[in-house]
């Protein structure tokens, strides 16, 4: 390859992750913003409020695509299993989707396993507020990011990975974090 190939293959790169960075999830130290939701916990129908949740201590904010759909089934699994453990550090779990804002009642009592709250964000807009949306077969979804919110409303951890696989191993390790630096 020549040299001045290099040198554009070098810039386009540079200039495709500067934009994969752009449209980054809010940034750990960010004050978190507010919100309200209309969601399920197993199956029952309930009001969501982030401001509520942080009274009661740390807040792990989940955004997952849609509901039903096979990466945010298996998010859902991993989170429902790991619910009791954040308890038990005093971290409330609440699941967010702009896709199948319809199912979210069954998702919460199937997948959630009656263990969670999963809220609706028709339109994205929460999602919006979040910095964390992606694009798919035309719609607007949220991506498939992770926040963990202090009770003072600061995000201790901001984590975007399409592979659901680690989300609950990320927030569990800052919610133990922040458990240990406030026993």
């Amino acid at each position: 390859m020549t040299p001045i190939k290099k040198l554009v293959l070098s810039l386009t790169t540079v200039a495709l992750f500067s934009i994969g960075n752009a449209q980054a999830a809010l940034p750990a130290g960010t004050q978190a913003p507010d919100f309200k939701l209309q969601g399920a916990l197993a199956g029952k129908p309930l009001t969501f409020s982030l401001q509520q949740a942080l009274q009661k201590g740390p807040v792990v904010l989940y955004f997952f695509p849609a509901a039903f759909s096979k990466g945010c089934t298996i998010e859902a699994h991993a989170f429902a299993e790991a619910t009791d453990d954040f308890k038990k550090l005093g971290a409330t779990v609440i699941g967010v989707t702009a896709g199948n804002t319809d199912q979210v009642d069954a998702f919460s009592k199937l997948e959630c396993r009656d263990k969670f709250t999963v809220t609706a964000d028709p339109g994205a807009k929460v999602a919006a507020q979040y910095d964390t949306l992606m694009q798919m077969n035309g719609k607007t979804l949220s991506d498939r990011t992770s926040f963990v919110i202090a009770p003072d409303g600061k995000i201790l951890l901001s984590y975007t990975d399409r592979n659901p696989e680690t989300h609950i191993q990320k927030t569990m390790e800052a919610v133990k974090q922040y458990a240990n630096a406030h026993s």
